[in-house]
């Protein structure tokens, strides 16, 4: 029997991969056997920060005098009011028919909102009269 290779043959088993080790059981596996266990959380890990658009927004929250959001000047402000209530119509009302959601139309009459032309067309449609960001002009 000399062409016989008695020699034990030992079987091992591959290390897990990164993947694998990162998964609970793993952790637990790892715990049991007394390894240590190390967890470190990553800043900003699974988020898109390659963007630069948190400095503008955050420019823009700031409200500079180089970037600001514009917002609704008083005429436009006192041309809805006047002409809502010329209508006889709540807010909750002009809300509806232009289906947009009252809050919408607080703003606007506030001068808080930012303006829209799209909700201007709408508004205009419904007060008859001609809405634009800049002010009221005549039909």
């Amino acid at each position: 029997m000399q062409g016989q290779d008695w020699d034990p043959v030992i079987i091992r088993k591959k290390a897990p991969t990164a993947g694998q080790a990162q998964t609970s059981q793993a952790v637990n596996q790892a715990r049991r056997a007394g390894g240590e266990v190390e967890t470190v959380k990553k800043f900003s890990a699974g988020k898109n920060a390659a963007t630069s658009a948190g400095k503008d927004a955050a420019k823009l929250d700031r409200e500079t005098e180089e970037l600001h959001h514009d917002r609704v000047p008083s005429e436009l402000k006192k041309t809805i009011q006047s002409a809502r209530l010329a209508k006889k119509m709540t807010q909750a009302d002009l809300a509806q028919g232009i289906n947009e959601k009252p809050q919408i139309i607080q703003e606007y009459e506030s001068g808080k909102a930012i303006p829209n032309p799209q909700v201007l067309g709408k508004l205009s449609r419904i007060l008859g009269v001609q809405l634009s960001a800049k002010g009221k002009k005549p039909k």
